[in-house]
C-alpha cells in the first residue's frame, strides 16, 4: 500500500463530499426560506453516514446546521 495515494485518496473524497454537501444544503435551505417552509432562526438537526465497501465500517456523525 502507497500511504501518500491513500490519504491523498480520502483527502480527495472528503473535500468533494464536504464542497457538494455544503452546495447542496445551502440550495435546499434557500429554497426552504423561499416556500416558508423556514424562518429563518432555525437550527436543524442533520446527520452524515460514512460506509466503505469492503470494509466493516459504518460511521455516522451528527450535528446541527444553525441558521441564525
Amino acid at each position: 500500500m502507497n500511504d501518500e495515494t491513500f490519504t491523498h485518496s480520502i483527502r480527495k473524497l472528503l473535500k468533494t463530499v464536504g464542497v457538494n454537501t455544503q452546495q447542496e444544503i445551502e440550495k435546499a435551505v434557500k429554497q426552504a426560506l423561499a416556500e416558508g417552509r423556514l424562518q429563518g432562526d432555525e437550527s436543524l438537526p442533520a446527520s452524515v453516514r460514512v460506509q466503505v465497501a469492503g470494509l466493516a465500517l459504518d460511521l455516522e456523525f451528527e450535528g446541527d446546521i444553525t441558521l441564525e
